[in-house]
């Protein structure tokens, strides 16, 4: 049994998706974090309609606070990488090239 759950945000539905992706516990989620997670879920449409408020769930279970307290700054980092998601959507990538792009794009 997952102790997913257990976890602030999140529920069993979440907890179902998660395991389905290979996150079976608090351990893996908080190893992998929020990004990678929901990169996960998005990845081949196995989830399509996970959005920017399951990202934010995601982070505040890995913080252990609400989603909605989340702090600006880190709601604005995670909208960024979501929409650099639905800009992207056919292709793959790993998540440092990722940061990478997305640091480049700031500098500019």
């Amino acid at each position: 049994m997952s102790d997913l759950t257990a976890m602030m945000n999140i529920g069993k539905e979440m907890e179902r998706k998660l395991i389905s992706v290979g996150i079976e516990s608090s351990g893996k989620l908080i190893e992998v974090g929020a990004k990678d997670a929901f990169l996960k879920l998005k990845q081949k449409q196995k989830y399509p309609n996970v959005c920017l408020v399951h990202l934010y769930t995601l982070e505040g279970a890995i913080r252990d606070t609400e989603y909605n307290r989340l702090s600006e700054d880190t709601k604005k980092e995670l909208k960024e990488f979501s929409d650099f998601l639905k800009n992207n959507s056919n292709i793959e990538f790993n998540l440092s090239k990722h940061s990478l792009l997305l640091q480049s794009q700031r500098n500019k």
